[in-house]
């Protein structure tokens, strides 16, 4: 899969939650593209995560996998272990850039998969969508303007990602993604010499077969509300109905997650739970269930509850002394 192998590699960078971390650069051999990272360099590691996303610096990623967690061979074992969460049953991961390897692989499905998850993030979306960013480097104090070698976010209208690959054993790979009627499409393709055309002819067919529906759901009116002004509190989707892409045999359901009740205070778009909609088994669409009522506290809150306990207990064990 090449340098679509990059996309794990970032959202692994991402979910670690040290993104305006600053990491130094250290041993810097890479093969292959990179960024011009050289020793001592400084820089976030979000600009790592740019570098390596739209110029396909295999410098960025190596240096990404060892900030994170030491070495590329400890930090192919995040990527396996995010890969099984993910559903990746026949991947196995070896280098965050996607260099030739025996044991480095994986199938269009389950590149797929990646793609689609790794898009729920929105800063990952952002930034497989950018056609170009300028990063600032903290040392020395340059700044360097990369560009994405992702074609189709100029050929082909609603494209928003993901990320391109090539090396002579792997050929041209691309995981692409094209937004249409309110839906998100993942393509890949693996060893395909006319990987643009094969994917715009991929949304084309998604085009004609696909048909936009207004979908309705069912959710409760209202929720039990204990310590409140009010014993109950309307609730609502944030949007309803939806618009869902539908092709091929559909089998419509509907999951809906919400506690049994909810505590005072209460605010006007609290989010209450979640939707879910699926099709043939398979999530679509997932939306978030919030308050539409504002009902104030009328009891002490559960902290301030166990203070008044503890100085009742207090005083009667004084008098009981």
């Amino acid at each position: 899969m090449a340098s679509t192998t990059k996309i794990m590699t970032a959202i692994l960078a991402i979910e670690s939650g040290r993104m305006s971390e600053v990491v130094t650069a250290e041993n810097m051999q890479a093969e292959g593209s990179s960024i011009g990272l050289e020793n001592g360099n400084k820089l976030t590691l979000e600009a790592l995560v740019w570098g390596m996303m739209l110029e396909s610096g295999n410098d960025a990623a190596k240096l990404t996998a060892n900030f994170l967690v030491g070495s590329e061979e400890s930090f192919s074992q995040l990527m396996n272990k995010k890969a099984q969460e993910i559903g990746m049953c026949d991947t196995n991961f070896v280098t965050a850039s996607g260099l030739d390897d025996k044991n480095h692989y994986s199938t269009a499905y389950d590149m797929a998969l990646l793609g689609a998850y790794a898009l729920s993030n929105p800063l990952f979306r952002e930034i497989c969508s950018s056609k170009s960013k300028t990063v600032s480097f903290i040392e020395p104090d340059i700044s360097k303007t990369f560009s994405n070698h992702n074609k189709l976010l100029s050929y082909y209208e609603g494209t928003i990602g993901i990320k391109t690959g090539f090396t002579k054993k792997s050929g041209r790979c691309l995981v692409s993604a094209c937004e249409k009627g309110g839906s998100i499409f993942v393509a890949v393709t693996l060893n395909a010499g006319d990987d643009w055309n094969d994917h715009m002819k991929l949304y084309n067919y998604v085009s004609e077969v696909c048909e936009d529906t207004e979908v309705y759901i069912r959710i409760p009116d209202s929720m039990r509300v204990y310590g409140g002004n009010d014993v109950c509190a309307e609730i609502q989707l944030k949007e309803n109905p939806v618009n869902v892409s539908l092709f091929g045999d559909n089998n419509l359901t509907q999951k809906i997650y919400l506690p049994e009740f909810i505590y005072a205070p209460v605010k006007k778009g609290d989010i209450i739970g979640k939707a879910q909609l699926l099709n043939n088994g398979r999530v679509v669409l997932e939306r978030d269930i919030v308050s539409n009522s504002d009902i104030s506290s009328i009891a002490p809150e559960p902290e301030k509850a166990n203070f008044f306990i503890k100085i009742f207990s207090a005083i009667t064990d004084l008098f009981n002394n």
